[in-house]
């Protein structure tokens, strides 16, 4: 989670032109106040998190500060609330009509909860972000969270809120942090259906990650009709990845972008938010599936074969010892086989699909064999 991964993703975006775009703009971010924070996070934990940022000796782990996977640090509230502001600048912007897309591949908090932080996430701008779009006049959002790991603090925030639709695709619980996620965990009692999960087996290669992906984001949300659509791009659903178990590669996240946008178009109005996440392989993978990601947002996507610039790969072996990619592909094909050509029941995705479709779509008005 080292701030690198996010330096390496500009200065790539930077190299390849995708910020010099017409119609693209860099904004800056301010940090979100305690009052767009206590929106959804508890004042307590508000608190320690600004205690713990001016004496990283006083974090408490009761609030999950100070542990391996958060540690306490100096300035960590600015930073955390800067991710904040970023994401919720967008999300408002997309209201006003000031923008068509926005991308914050800096946000993508998705385990921080109301009252603590996790798994590397300590304010959950997502969240925020979409509670701001409510205030502000928003009816309906969807969210699509596509990290290896379960998108539990955003769930847990809109959990029995009906005017949210969180979907999360990614490893399944049983092999993988935070332990949670399964197709019968579907939202609370004001707001069944309102929370969709997709646990996928571990090992899952491009093919079957985008057959999953599309057997059940697209269909949820066209019948939920949100005014916004918020993805997050976790990117360790990556073969590189040192701590999901997916093979996916940077071209099959690339499509699984340029996927997002159309059902933005298609689904939202064009309202598009797209977030960051988790992933740590910070220089082979991380920059350049969010540099796809920002030049998808762009609408001039970049061929998979684009050259890697080389003052970005000088610049990365001056910084790691190594070379960065060559090229903006794995040299994936991005293909598979859409759900309409049947059910495999000796197929383990296709059986953790038929999970996901059964519970949740009939909650939504959709037939799990046909729709």
């Amino acid at each position: 989670m080292a701030p690198v991964r996010l330096d390496l993703t500009a200065r790539l975006c930077e190299e390849l032109g995708l910020f010099a775009r017409e119609g693209v703009e860099v904004v800056s971010a301010r940090p979100a106040s305690d009052e767009l924070l206590l929106r959804v996070h508890e004042q307590d934990y508000v608190r320690a998190v600004q205690a713990a940022s001016a004496d990283p000796r006083v974090a408490e782990a009761v609030f999950g500060l100070g542990t391996e996977d958060d540690p306490a640090f100096p300035g960590m509230h600015e930073a955390a609330a800067r991710i904040v502001g970023a994401s919720v600048d967008l999300g408002l912007a997309l209201l006003r009509g000031e923008a068509a897309h926005g991308v914050n591949f800096c946000g993508g908090m998705h385990h921080a909860k109301p009252g603590c932080a996790s798994g590397f996430c300590v304010y959950n701008d997502a969240a925020v972000a979409m509670r701001a779009m409510l205030d502000a006049g928003a009816e309906r959002v969807a969210y699509v969270d596509l990290d290896v790991h379960h998108g539990d603090g955003t769930e847990a925030v809109f959990w029995d809120d009906p005017r949210v639709l969180t979907i999360s695709v990614h490893e399944s619980g049983t092999t993988l942090f935070p332990g949670t996620g399964y197709a019968d965990e579907l939202g609370g009692p004001d707001a069944l259906g309102s929370a969709v999960n997709l646990a996928l087996p571990a090992g899952v290669r491009d093919g079957d990650w985008l057959r999953a992906v599309h057997a059940v984001v697209p269909q949820l949300v066209r019948a939920f009709a949100p005014d916004v659509l918020v993805t997050q791009h976790g990117c360790d659903t990556h073969a590189l990845d040192p701590l999901g178990h997916f093979a996916v590669s940077v071209d099959a996240q690339r499509a699984v972008a340029r996927s997002m946008h159309e059902l933005a178009h298609e689904a939202a109005g064009g309202r598009w938010l797209a977030l960051g996440g988790g992933g740590y392989e910070v220089v082979d993978v991380v920059p350049r599936t969010w540099a796809h990601l920002v030049a998808e947002a762009s609408r001039q996507p970049l061929e998979p074969a684009t050259p890697v610039p080389p003052g970005w790969r000088r610049y990365v072996e001056e910084l790691t010892g190594r070379p960065g990619p060559a090229s903006m592909t794995d040299g994936g094909s991005a293909t598979w086989t859409g759900w309409e050509s049947g059910y495999d029941p000796d197929a383990a995705v296709d059986r953790a699909v038929l999970a996901t479709r059964r519970a949740a779509f009939p909650l939504h008005g959709l037939d799990p064999e046909f729709d």
